[in-house]
């Protein structure tokens, strides 16, 4: 009887995971030999396998038939994000039987844990079967003699800790209105739980969930959270070289929902990498693939806030690196992973249904200021994009900012001269022969143009807001009213507080 031929196995799956497999009988197929990895390797995705062939001096190979495994194999896997990075990833290879020049992984499509905007009403999570019971009698014991709860201090950590967890999952730093929103949330459906004494009944949990989020933070900084991670090795007690507390610190200030995700599961800075190379590379071509552009930068998102984040490179450094972030389709695909909003859709329905009442807001102003905008509706019509530039150009004079700074028009001979003077603002090129006419309408950063071929001005201030964010960028020192009013009033993002001068405008807006 012929005996069973037994195959060792060497794996790399990645460059810190490599693995001995043993199988005792060997497969008649590769799809047979991928199926007994998968188990015996917990692989929940899709691979090709290359493996070490002696008579190209041990270089990797694709294996495209068993007959070439040797008993004795170092294995290489590399997983498949899609069919066309395969192919974009393949060097060109022509034959399954070539040898190919891959030699870095190219990671499975996964999607990167995203959190969502704070809730408008907190949703208390479930506590622990125990936790729960002991709640729901004290409940039915205060609704029937109103008699409160006494907490063990083990039951209130518990309760404490779960409530953190919670408030993690939407927030890094929530502000005082989130703990006001989880306390009121909190004894609203435990009302057993509510304090004695004539405040509101929830004080006594907002402070303890401020510590106790403080204690979290701690716990997942030291667990390898990047979004907290950023914010160590301050100066304390136990670290007095470190920078100040209060010094750079890098947390979300406009309603980012995912300022500084973490990589995602079974990914790499390598792998990643690999992945933005393929996207400059997609880049160069005159037709772009839409679809893959789009999952490599789904793929690649948290990398990329990771280096914007931390290490603040120049927009022209990251132009170079990643060039598909400065197209319209992605401007506002960040946008809407970093924020988790539609930004194109969202400011124009804001623009529009608030437009009418700015505008008579406009024409009521008086001075030097409604010298300024008089000169603005001249420019007024019943056309959609005029009405929304006169806002647009309007609204920063209401808000003493400095629309001339920010708002540039040269003619296409003068474009360079015209760049040099602008640091970040809309840049209106005009046609010598026709200047009623624009020729582009562009973006500057740091002076220098980033897009152009812009449809118009109300679109390229929507794609600079956008910017703003996937850049995380300061907002223009020159509008900085007005940019601050867009992302709290029209976007409804981030802390509510307003200056004077902005909450009078919504105040004005919103007055029924």
């Amino acid at each position: 009887m012929m005996e069973k031929q037994q195959l060792l196995m060497r794996v790399v799956i990645n460059k810190d995971d490599i693995r001995k497999l043993v199988l005792n009988e060997r497969p008649n197929s590769i799809e047979e030999l991928k199926a007994h990895m998968k188990e015996k390797l917990s692989l929940q995705y899709d691979f090709i396998l290359q493996y070490e062939d002696k008579d190209f001096d041990n270089a990797l190979c694709n294996l495209t038939h068993i007959t070439d495994l040797p008993e004795k194999a170092t294995l290489k896997i590399i997983p498949l994000m899609t069919l066309e990075l395969s192919a974009v990833t393949s060097s060109g290879t022509s034959s399954d039987a070539d040898c190919s020049s891959i030699d870095t992984d190219i990671l499975p499509l996964t999607e990167t844990p995203l959190r969502r905007q704070w809730p408008e009403f907190f949703d208390i999570p479930n506590f622990s079967v125990d936790v729960e019971y002991r709640l729901r009698q004290a409940d039915l014991a205060f609704m029937k003699d109103g008699t409160r709860m006494l907490l063990s201090r083990d039951m209130k950590h518990d309760i404490l800790e779960k409530l953190a967890e919670a408030m993690y999952s939407f927030k890094a730093y929530p502000d005082d209105d989130d703990y006001t929103s989880v306390s009121q949330s909190l004894i609203s459906k435990h009302p057993s739980l509510t304090e004695p004494g004539p405040q509101p009944g929830y004080y006594g949990w907002k402070n303890s969930l401020k510590f106790k989020m403080g204690n979290y933070r701690t716990k997942l900084r030291r667990a390898g959270c990047e979004d907290v991670i950023v914010n160590g090795g301050k100066r304390s007690k136990n670290n007095p070289e470190g920078e100040s507390s209060r010094k750079n610190i890098k947390r979300p200030k406009r309603g980012e929902a995912n300022y500084l995700p973490n990589l995602p599961d079974r990914q790499n800075e390598e792998g990643l990498e690999s992945a933005r190379l393929v996207l400059v590379e997609e880049m160069k071509k005159k037709q772009h693939n839409g679809l893959l552009m789009a999952n490599l930068m789904d793929q690649t998102f948290s990398l990329r806030r990771q280096e914007i984040v931390k290490k603040e490179p120049a927009v022209q450094d990251i132009v170079e690196r990643w060039p598909a972030l400065f197209t319209e389709g992605e401007v506002f695909a960040e946008f809407s992973r970093i924020a988790t909003k539609h930004l194109e859709s969202s400011f124009f329905e804001s623009l529009d249904k608030h437009t009418p009442r700015i505008i008579e807001l406009l024409q009521s102003k008086k001075g030097a200021a409604g010298l300024k905008i008089q000169e603005l509706m001249a420019n007024l019509s019943s056309d959609v994009t005029a009405r929304r530039s006169v806002v647009l150009k309007g609204l920063p004079i209401v808000f003493g900012d400095d629309p001339n700074k920010f708002y540039k028009t040269c003619f296409e001979t003068t474009k360079d001269e015209a760049i040099d003077n602008v640091t970040v603002g809309v840049l209106t090129i005009l046609s010598e022969d026709d200047p009623e006419q624009p020729v582009s309408t562009a973006i500057v950063l740091e002076g220098g143009i980033v897009m152009d071929k812009i449809r118009d001005l109300p679109q390229a201030f929507c794609l600079i807001f956008g910017l703003t964010y996937a850049l995380n960028l300061d907002y223009p020192k020159c509008v900085g009213n007005t940019f601050k009013f867009i992302q709290s009033v029209m976007l409804g993002l981030g802390n509510k507080a307003l200056p004077p001068k902005l909450l009078t405008v919504k105040n004005m807006l919103f007055d029924e």
